[in-house]
């Protein structure tokens, strides 16, 4: 377990329990807790790509023409 993780119960459908166990022998006998972690982790990339495609649709791209306008930063 992780450091500072935390104990959870869960329930799971018949199905997804016998995923659960199926991904476990085809993957070196990994435990139980690490592959609803590795679900989750994929989960969380998956929402972060998500909300960068809603934050980037939400950019002014005509704002773009203004970084040729001859004003420089000064370093």
């Amino acid at each position: 377990m992780r450091k500072n993780a935390q104990k959870m119960s869960i329930t799971l459908s018949q199905d997804l329990t016998n995923f659960v166990n199926y991904y476990s022998s085809e993957h070196g006998n990994m435990n139980r807790s690490a592959i609803i972690q590795y679900a989750l982790e994929l989960l969380r990339v998956q929402e972060l790509a998500k909300a960068y495609q809603e934050a980037n649709a939400e950019i002014d791209h005509d704002f773009d023409i203004c970084s040729g306008d001859g004003i420089h930063e000064e370093r």
